[in-house]
Parts: structure tokens; C-alpha cells; sequence
């Protein structure tokens, strides 16, 4: 086999290697080049202090939770059936929304910004971490839409039996408005999976 032309190797390969044998101009091109496609990639680091704004929101949903549960503790002894499903409801959907935002921080983190190499071999890091990208990522936020919603209208339903009697009208539009989450996640993974397919071929 023949020797690789040097001119072939000259034409990529890093930044270092191409500038000795650039003219003026040209080194020019290739500094400025340089600069811009570095300033691009670290860019990717405008998004760390939202996914810190992220954690500052799942600090604020914690804090909620225990308010509900300190207002739930007094009332128990007195409250109906019902109305402790409710609350707990309530609070599964407060519960739901932290997992969500977590699996968002981590994820999102790990694929967008920076791999979190120091806990790699940590005994509580989740099995999940590094496993789930984007598209995993997008399919799990789509199932727990449908599944806050899916308690939002349960919550719905018990409540025709309490004090608090929603209208027919409102549960036909929670109704509606959930099976359109379970289509558009349905239809969503539907397409990832012809996507991945025919990529595949």
C-alpha cells in the first residue's frame, strides 16, 4: 500500500498540525476558525445554570411537599376517605414532577453539557445515568405527562363522590385532553421507533 500523499494528511487532523505549513492568509483562516468552533463548543456551558435553576426548583417542590404533609398530619383523624386520597394523590403528583426534574438534570447534564466522571463508581449512582439519551429522554418526559394527568383525572373522578363536584364539562375536557397526551406519546414513540429503524438500513 502506498504511503498517505502528504498534502492529504496536511488537510485535517488538529489545529497544531495544519498551521506550520499555512501561508499568511491562510493561518489566519485557520486561528480564526479555531476560536469560533471552540467558543461554540463551550457554549454548551450557558446551559449549566439552568439545570442549576432546575435543582433550585426541586428544592422548592421538597419544601411544598412537606407543607402538605404537615397541613395532611393535624386533619387526618377527621378527614373522609376521599379526601386523604386526594391529598395523597397530590402529593404523588408533586413526587412525579421531582423525579422528572431530576431525570431532566441528570440526563440533560450528561448529554448536553459535561459526563459527571466523578461519581462514576459512586454505590448510589443511578443505573440509569449515562444510558439515557436524548430520545430515551424525550419518551420519558411524555410518559410522565401522561401520568400526571392520568392522576390529575383520577383526582377528578373521586372528587364527584366529595364536597368538591367538578362539572361534567371539565371532566370531559381532562378526559380529552389526556387521551391527547396518550396519542401524542404513542404516535411520538411510533415515529423514534420507524426512525431508528430505517436509520438502521
Amino acid at each position: 500500500m502506498d504511503p498517505q500523499d502528504p498534502q492529504e494528511q496536511n488537510s485535517g487532523g488538529h489545529l497544531h498540525d495544519r498551521l506550520p505549513d499555512s501561508s499568511g492568509s491562510k493561518r489566519l483562516a485557520l486561528l480564526l476558525e479555531s476560536f469560533i468552533e471552540n467558543m461554540l463548543f463551550h457554549s454548551r456551558w450557558i446551559l449549566a445554570p439552568m439545570y442549576l435553576g432546575l435543582m433550585f426548583i426541586l428544592l422548592l417542590l421538597s419544601i411544598k411537599f412537606g407543607q402538605e404533609l404537615l397541613h395532611l398530619i393535624p386533619d387526618v383523624l377527621g378527614m373522609k376517605g376521599s379526601s386523604l386520597i386526594l391529598a395523597a394523590l397530590s402529593m404523588v403528583d408533586l413526587m412525579l414532577i421531582a423525579n422528572l426534574l431530576l431525570m431532566i438534570i441528570f440526563s440533560g447534564y450528561e448529554n448536553f453539557v459535561s459526563k459527571i466522571d466523578m461519581i462514576s463508581d459512586h454505590v448510589d449512582r443511578p443505573e440509569w445515568m449515562g444510558k439515557i439519551d436524548y430520545t430515551a429522554m424525550k419518551l420519558k418526559l411524555i410518559g410522565s405527562i401522561v401520568a400526571i394527568s392520568s392522576i390529575e383525572l383520577l383526582k377528578a373522578f373521586i372528587a364527584l363522590e366529595s364536597a368538591v363536584n367538578p362539572s361534567k364539562e371539565n371532566i370531559a375536557w381532562m378526559i380529552g385532553i389526556h387521551m391527547t397526551f396518550v396519542v401524542s406519546g404513542v404516535l411520538y414513540a411510533l415515529m423514534e421507533k420507524i426512525y431508528h429503524s430505517v436509520d438502521k438500513h
